[in-house]
Order: structure tokens, then sequence, then C-alpha cells
């Protein structure tokens, strides 16, 4: 059995879970509301205030289905209550971002500054010049556009510099020796 899988999954109150046919789950809480369509072959009940998910035999696709479909449902509904956030910083001299309405712009040494629209469902916000906070309800569009974010200038390894993730560590490299 999945270690995962077997795990119920807990209902706070105030969140309403929907199953609908073809597993087409909704669910809706204090912060927003989200809808995903989980893969069909799992059974997905709601017993009182938590949902059980149990696969219908032992197959390796069921296997992995099972715990994915488990931790997808425990994201929409940590989503709807708390809501995911990540940090990243931006290291350099002369790289600051700024933001205005939706739009994220990106001092990063390019010749022009970068500008990003936040995507519908995701939030972000300034910290100082240097932090920026993507926020929103639906874990895989924060990570996505945190990642897109990071994208536009990575973290070189020699002197840091770049955009990186608040809790990421970065491999140093030992730069260049001079001759004697």
């Amino acid at each position: 059995m999945s270690r995962i899988g077997r795990l119920p999954v807990a209902v706070p109150a105030g969140v309403t879970v929907v199953i609908a046919e073809n597993n087409k789950v909704t669910v809706t809480g204090p912060k927003g509301t989200l809808e995903k369509e989980l893969p069909a072959e799992m059974e997905i009940k709601q017993e009182g205030a938590e949902i059980v998910v149990t696969r219908p035999n032992d197959l390796k696709r069921m296997k992995s289905l099972h715990g994915l479909t488990r931790t997808l449902l425990n994201n929409m509904v940590v989503g709807v209550t708390e809501g995911y956030k990540k940090v990243l910083e931006v290291n350099g001299v002369g790289y600051r971002a700024s933001k205005s309405g939706n739009k994220l712009t990106l001092n990063l040494g390019y010749s022009h500054p970068v500008e990003m629209i936040d995507p519908e469902g995701v939030e972000t916000a300034m910290e100082g010049q240097n932090k920026i906070i993507v926020q929103g309800i639906d874990k895989e569009k924060v990570g996505q556009y945190a990642a897109e974010i990071r994208d536009k200038r990575r973290p070189e390894p020699y002197k840091g510099k770049g955009i990186k993730y608040a809790d990421e560590v970065i491999r140093r490299k030992v730069g260049k020796t001079g001759k004697k």
C-alpha cells in the first residue's frame, strides 16, 4: 500500500469539497475555489471530515497514481485554507526589482528591464528592492511563476549574483588564481 495514498485528507471547518463524476473535484475555502480533474481510475470518497483515496488494483500505474491523487487533493485543501508562498531574493550590484500594478519589472544587468505580468491567481509583492514574494492558492501556479522569475537570471556559482529562492543554497566555486 502507498504510505502517502493511505493517509486520509483532513477537511478543516469552512472548507467544502464537491466530488463530481469523472473525479472532477472542487474545493472551496476562505481564500477561494480550486477545481481539478483528478485521475478517473482512483476512488475518492468523503467520509465525514476527511477524504479517503483508494485504488482499484495493484498495478504499477495505479500505485503511482494513488499517492499523486491524495497529494493533489491535500494541496488543494491547504491552498484554499492557508495559501502558498515562495520568497525569491535578487542578489547582485545594480540588480533590483520593482512592482507597479500587476507588472513586475526586473533590472538584472541586461540592456533592458525585464517585465513580467502576474498570471491569474498568482500575486507578487515586494519587500524592499531585492525580495520578491510570490503567493496564491494554487501550489502549481505559484511554483511555476516563481521558477519563471528565477529563470530570468539564475544565480551563478562565483559571486552568487542572480535570482535565488530564499531557502536555496548556492554551491560556490573558487575563481581563477593569478600567476606568481
